[in-house]
């Protein structure tokens, strides 16, 4: 704070006389003060609760806020100061120890700095602190693991021993619109287009984005919307009484009892929506496309999603370079 008052103060000498520069250095410092003060009265809480009122006003889903608020709950905990006093070797210090006391992988490691960084980063923004000590703290490296997608057969097989139209229903609409999870949730039977094979889903940050259904989707859809005795507007249920609409953790329970019961390996929602992207840009699907189908911003992320199969490189390598 001190070098930054004497850079002003020396930058200004040439054009002020010394009765000048005394009144300068006198409400510089006047102001500095009192900013320090009003800033010492906010307790770490206080600027976790700050930060996550503007992430929610940016959009964020209220898991995102939960996780953002358990993950800096426990960081505020461990460290025993104010978070404007925090240093980088702290958090060197703290995320090396969070690794050795939970016994956790580099991934979840990784996704914990990255919160951390998001609420010092946006305290700079907000000039609380001057510079954030996570500046210095560089993405943790992580193995990429080769992630699988659902086979044909895999998927008929799940067809096959669905015992509800229900679950039918809720695997077609996941494997033909990649759609995630919270998205299918969230639908309701009115959101629901059966003539044009469509519907409008509201993503991440409440973005609106149309995504479509091939028939098969369109036929079991149908069946299980006319099957339905309740009155509940959400699109999916539960199958017992009062048929309260199905939150995420149920679509995922029912989803890996599906697959355990037919020996599939890890099937969960977001297969199904890694799935249909690789589908996609399998059959010729413009990567364009294919991102503006997931609702992602940026079309690096889909190119995560979707594994191109190699046999079609070399065939489109041959037919275009020999």
């Amino acid at each position: 704070m001190e070098e930054k008052i004497m850079t002003i103060l020396n930058e200004m000498a040439e054009y002020l006389n010394v009765s000048q520069m005394k009144k300068l250095q006198e409400v510089i410092l006047k102001v500095f003060s009192e900013k320090e003060a009003e800033k010492s009265e906010i307790n770490n809480n206080e600027y976790l609760k700050m930060f996550l009122d503007a992430k929610r006003i940016e959009g964020c889903s209220d898991r995102t806020i939960d996780y953002y608020s358990k993950t800096i709950t426990h960081m505020i905990a461990t460290i025993p100061f104010p978070v404007r006093k925090v240093t980088t070797e702290n958090m060197r210090e703290y995320l090396s120890d969070y690794q050795k006391i939970n016994n956790c992988s580099n991934v979840t490691v990784d996704n914990v700095r990255r919160n951390i960084s998001s609420f010092f980063s946006w305290l700079e923004e907000e000039d609380y602190i001057l510079k954030s000590p996570m500046k210095r703290i560089h993405k943790i490296k992580t193995k990429k693991a080769v992630k699988t997608v659902i086979s044909d057969e895999g998927i008929e097989r799940l067809r096959d021993h669905c015992t509800e139209c229900r679950d039918l229903a809720m695997i077609d609409l996941l494997y033909s619109t990649g759609m995630r999870v919270g998205e299918l949730v969230n639908l309701n039977i009115e959101d629901i287009d059966l003539e044009r094979r469509e519907c409008v889903v509201y993503g991440k940050g409440d973005k609106e984005r149309r995504v479509y259904f091939d028939a098969k989707a369109k036929v079991h859809l149908k069946s299980y919307i006319e099957s339905r005795q309740d009155t509940n507007a959400a699109l999916f249920v539960t199958l017992n009484a009062p048929h309260k609409r199905l939150k995420i953790s149920g679509v995922e329970i029912r989803i890996r009892e599906l697959g355990r019961s037919i020996d599939l390996e890890r099937i969960h929602p977001h297969k199904f929506r890694r799935t249909m992207a690789t589908r996609a840009i399998d059959k010729g699907m413009p990567i364009e496309q294919v991102q503006k189908i997931l609702g992602h911003s940026q079309i690096d992320t889909t190119m995560q999603y979707a594994m191109v199969n190699q046999a079609n490189v070399k065939s489109s390598h041959q037919k275009i370079m020999g």
